[in-house]
């Protein structure tokens, strides 16, 4: 007969099981990285509503909405850098991993490396949302990657995923800053200089861009909006008469003039673009201008307030009607003659010679925009240069012809991609790709935005995040010569 074990104790008892805690900040996060994911859907859009739901609740705190705001930014600016992390710590192709689970990951990740949270609370918060949105199953593949995560900083990482810079500079630099290779390559190639250049314009474009308003000549003024606001919490603009620049976590909406449109909220770069067209002297009449891509509106409500206090209409033209309903809106009391259209501005409705002044900002990558919406970065390709380039220089060619002769044009992008400003500025005066030459000649815009520093060598003007604190607006000004 067998000898029965002995037994130390009572028999253990099976643990109970836990229902996981759901934390509103962390399912919030990661709605939005799911709705950027699956529907390509951009955060800057979707995050908004959510919190002003969210804030329905008498629990959740402005702390709150301020940590969901940085899980979700940080999170998608440095996506590729925690991708390589992510990568190294497990068994599997990273694209084997399914896009919820990779999404919490990133999410914990960023909590580990991007911010102050205590690695034990970044990891214990990690999994309990694994447990709410994946299953405990799933939440165990997330606590034992955090954890070999949390055994390093962000910059003990860095070195060990990341090539070295002298055996390939954009890998590496696409690795440390988190941006596709290609990107990095194009930035670079539009930028010149050395590695320090290059290295200032992509820390910049991880780092969270100042909310800054419009104050709409004849409707509102900067010092109104600074005394709204209060001087503690706002500063003027660095380059434009019309900007005020809020403190972080300031809220526009707050301020009547905003609300009633007599301000707006536009980044200084797109101010200055307006601005450098309307200052452009041309010979003669100046009655009738032309926004030929307005939406949504922001340059537009600038333009039609400066043309006002010169008496001239403005006419503001757009393709998509929602996009059209934007521009009407932003345009609303404004106090000069205007008009919103809906039409396609390479088959216009007006006639040749008809404007003063067009401006021509043109649908583009969006490269220039990347601190705003970082997950451009992750969602263009380089064929899609090849979408816009057609649609670029025929927009170009027709707000050529819709300016008179002596008129000017302002050509611009959100990209500084060479192939989306100079070679299509080049190709359309010169006629390349079977096209008549234009009779036009550029204009230096450079004397046009005064006490404006770094814009090179001109004629035309690449703005940059790391050198103006704007988005990386690009303008040429060309004048119709015949």
């Amino acid at each position: 007969m067998s000898e029965q074990p002995r037994r130390s104790g009572p028999p253990k008892q099976a643990k109970p099981h836990r229902r996981p805690k759901k934390d509103p900040v962390r399912i919030l996060a990661f709605e939005v990285l799911r709705a950027v994911d699956e529907r390509d859907a951009y955060a800057n859009l979707v995050l908004p509503p959510l919190l002003r739901k969210a804030r329905q609740d008498e629990n959740f705190q402005a702390r709150d909405a301020a940590l969901a705001t940085e899980l979700v930014y940080g999170t998608l600016r440095r996506q590729g850098t925690y991708d390589a992390i992510i990568a190294a710590c497990i068994d599997r192709p990273l694209r084997e991993v399914d896009p919820p689970v990779l999404d919490v990951l990133s999410l914990g990740a960023h909590q580990l490396l991007g911010t102050r949270i205590p690695p034990h609370a970044a990891v214990s918060a990690s999994v309990e949302l694994a447990r709410v949105v994946l299953g405990d199953g799933r939440a165990k593949f997330v606590n034992a990657v955090l954890r070999k995560i949390a055994a390093q900083d962000l910059d003990a990482w860095v070195a060990q995923v990341a090539p070295p810079y002298e055996d390939d500079a954009e890998d590496h630099l696409a690795v440390v800053h988190s941006h596709p290779r290609w990107v990095v390559s194009a930035l670079w190639d539009s930028l010149g200089g050395g590695r320090a250049g290059i290295e200032d314009l992509l820390e910049a474009d991880n780092e969270r861009p100042e909310v800054t308003l419009v104050a709409r000549p004849g409707r509102s003024t900067p010092q109104e909006l600074l005394a709204a606001v209060g001087e503690e919490s706002a500063l003027p603009g660095r380059w434009s008469p019309y900007a005020v620049r809020l403190a972080e976590g300031g809220e526009p909406g707050a301020l009547e003039a905003v609300r009633e449109g007599r301000a707006g909220v536009q980044d200084e770069g797109s101010q200055l673009v307006a601005i450098a067209l309307a200052n452009v002297p041309v010979e003669g009449r100046d009655a009738r201008w032309l926004d030929g891509c307005a939406g949504p509106g922001g340059k537009a409500a600038l333009l039609g307030a400066l043309a006002a206090e010169r008496g001239a209409f403005l006419l503001a033209s757009e393709k998509q009607p929602h996009r059209a309903r934007l521009v009407e809106r932003a345009l609303a009391g404004n106090p000069g003659p205007y008009q919103v259209i809906t039409a396609d501005g390479t088959r216009p409705p007006w006639q040749p010679g008809s404007f003063d002044r067009v401006l021509m900002d043109v649908p583009c990558t969006g490269l220039g925009a990347l601190r705003r919406r970082p997950e451009a970065r992750w969602r263009r390709r380089p064929e899609d240069l090849d979408g816009f380039s057609p649609l670029q220089r025929a927009l170009l060619r027709e707000a050529l012809s819709a300016v008179r002769v002596g008129g000017v044009v302002g050509y611009a992008t959100c990209s500084p991609h060479l192939a989306e400003t100079r070679v299509v500025v080049e190709d359309v005066l010169k006629g390349r790709g079977g096209q008549e030459p234009v009779a036009a000649e550029l204009v230096d815009a450079r004397p046009y935005l005064p006490g404006v520093p770094a814009l090179g060598d001109g004629p035309d003007i690449q703005l940059w995040p790391h050198l103006h604190g704007t988005d990386a607006m690009y303008l040429a000004l060309l004048r119709r010569t015949a």
